[in-house]
């Protein structure tokens, strides 16, 4: 009671964000009514007539549905699996590095692509991997012919993967070498002592060292499997390549705003958003109970 006078300065701060959340992100979730009506822009929310659940039944029986949720969910896991296990490799990799200037370098190279907006490494990559652009040039010189990879249902969920992993794997990194340096040196000087080699102490000291970091990171990403990345979609796709690239949201981007589907695509963002918020549910009961991690 004594200190609730200096408190309040601290829950002054975050007022203006509870507002921003407040006015953006909960008052607009009144609009998920539509997805329960035939929605009319004319007669608004309210006059519009009400359906149940028939865009919700639409979307479970509609091919062109399960193939966006089968891309977002093969997308999302891989995205996730590569973007575990590439930090962690990067991370004990750059550890075993002694010089630290060169260490430097590395680790903010590598961080800065994170901080580069998918609008411009959409142009970059769309560039890179065009017909006459420098990949297909680069294969070129080992006698591959060019082919039209960004147009290529096969080769473009590749590209989607390989982006995002470049992208991310740097800023991913930062939380494994935080964990590397948590762990006590003394431990390496005893496995020296018992003769272990380098590869001996990255297996036996610092992967063991960082396993609860790596459970509780694979833990939260469970999650994210429903997001497979709309803003790198959005930047680098094409009607062509629908067919093994479009996710939930590019999808409900398109029948919401472009065919102007407005209930429908609110029942399948709904549909998301509910299985999304089942997914972290169980990832932070799973994180508690292998990690150790609460936020209540």
């Amino acid at each position: 009671m004594k200190n609730r006078k200096f408190e309040i300065y601290y829950n002054a701060l975050v007022i203006p964000g509870m507002i921003f959340i407040i006015l953006f992100s909960l008052v607009p979730m009144g609009g998920a009514v539509i997805a329960f009506k035939k929605f009319v822009p004319a007669k608004g929310i309210f006059g519009s007539d009400w359906v149940g659940f028939k865009h919700f039944e639409r979307m479970f029986v509609t091919t062109e549905v399960r193939n966006v949720l089968f891309n977002t969910v093969y997308l999302a896991v891989i995205k996730i699996v590569l973007n575990l296990i590439t930090p962690i490799f990067f991370a004990i990799l750059l550890n075993e590095i002694k010089n630290l200037v060169y260490k430097r370098i590395l680790q903010t190279v590598v961080y800065l692509p994170h901080f580069l907006s998918w609008v411009i490494l959409g142009i970059m990559f769309t560039n890179i991997f065009s017909y006459n652009g420098m990949f297909n040039k680069l294969l070129g010189i080992i006698g591959v012919e060019p082919q039209m990879h960004m147009i290529s249902n096969t080769s473009f969920r590749k590209i989607l993967i390989f982006t995002d992993v470049w992208k991310s794997f740097g800023y991913g990194a930062v939380v494994y070498i935080a964990a590397i340096t948590n762990i006590d040196p003394n431990i390496y000087e005893a496995a020296e002592i018992d003769g272990a080699n380098r590869w001996h102490k990255m297996i036996h000291v610092t992967l063991p060292g960082i396993k609860g970091t790596i459970i509780l990171m694979a833990t939260l990403s469970l999650g994210s499997i429903l997001n497979a990345g709309f803003e790198q979609v959005f930047a680098m796709y094409s009607p062509l390549v629908y067919e093994s690239s479009d996710i939930i949201d590019t999808y409900v981007y398109r029948m919401g705003l472009t065919k102007m589907q407005y209930s429908f695509s609110t029942a399948v963002g709904l549909f998301k958003s509910a299985v999304s918020f089942i997914l972290i549910l169980i990832s932070y009961l799973l994180a508690n109970k292998f990690a150790g991690y609460s936020i209540f």
